[in-house]
């Protein structure tokens, strides 16, 4: 399950609560009566922690785990690949951060700011928050996935080379990550600092996944790679710039073989197109 998942559904959780404020607001499988906690829903007064609860307050469940997601046409989806539901809209989701976590973020930006001047006597256009693979690369059961989705090291290479010098750019990495030289890469955050760090920057760039739910959370613009394995139509926000491969195969939502047409995507949708964008 992903964070981008589990803040989707924050926007439904926050209306229920306003309707039965009386009641506990867990996420889970309604028909298993399981709930699950995500740290995506830590300080957010309208989701109960399902791990603490109140045994004298009425507890409502959502209905929404990985075998019931509203972008996916679970009837015409195959054991290869999905099929998407692009009679679903997203709604911007909602993250509530700590106070220590609007602190370290302030101080991340401003070691940004050092890391600039050391090597810039001018003025930066603005502040970019970057992510260039998923934490699942590698990941036994969505490895393949992932890498039809990935755009490729040396496309985000080749885009961050183009615009490092006008742009402060804060990368996101993880254990997975080839970071990029020249760009200000803090270590040691997880996932929610890394999200008080977007709130401090003017844009997102990466690829879909859950950074771009945080972008649209965060009322943030963003610059997304959807390839041609989703589409921007089931699950990109309007006021985002959402790059994606218009082919007769799009959107392939393979998932169990490496895709021919999602290396296509990669080669079609070039450095020049994303900068554009992000100029723009």
């Amino acid at each position: 399950m992903g964070y981008g998942d589990d803040l989707l559904i924050t926007d439904l959780a926050a209306k229920i609560k306003k309707k039965y404020p009386e009641r506990q607001i867990v996420i889970g499988n309604f028909a298993k009566k399981q709930a699950y906690h995500s740290i995506i829903y830590d300080n957010n007064p309208n989701i109960s922690d399902c791990r603490n609860l109140d045994k004298n307050k009425p507890v409502h469940i959502i209905d929404y785990h990985p075998g019931n997601r509203p972008y996916i046409d679970y009837d015409k989806s195959t054991v290869d690949n999905y099929v998407w539901n692009e009679n679903f809209k997203p709604i911007p989701g909602e993250i509530y951060f700590s106070e220590k976590e609007k602190t370290d973020a302030k101080r991340i930006l401003k070691e940004s700011k050092i890391f600039w001047k050391k090597t810039n006597n001018y003025q930066y256009k603005k502040i970019i928050f970057l992510e260039t693979s998923s934490t699942k690369i590698n990941d036994k059961q969505f490895n393949i996935k992932h890498r039809n989705k990935d755009w490729g090291y040396e496309n985000w290479k080749n885009l961050i080379d183009n615009i490092k010098k006008d742009y402060l750019i804060i990368h996101s990495v993880h254990n997975k990550t080839k970071e990029i030289k020249g760009v200000f890469a803090p270590k040691n955050i997880d996932f929610r600092l890394a999200c008080a760090i977007m709130n401090e920057c003017d844009m997102y760039i990466g690829p879909e996944g859950g950074f771009g739910h945080v972008a649209a959370a965060l009322k943030k613009k963003a610059v997304l790679y959807f390839g041609g394995w989703i589409s921007p139509n089931a699950i990109g926000y309007d006021f985002h710039e959402n790059i994606y491969f218009e082919n007769k195969n799009s959107p392939c939502g393979k998932y169990r073989d490496f895709c021919d047409h999602c290396n296509e995507a990669r080669k079609q949708i070039t450095v020049s197109i994303f900068e554009e964008k992000i100029r723009k």
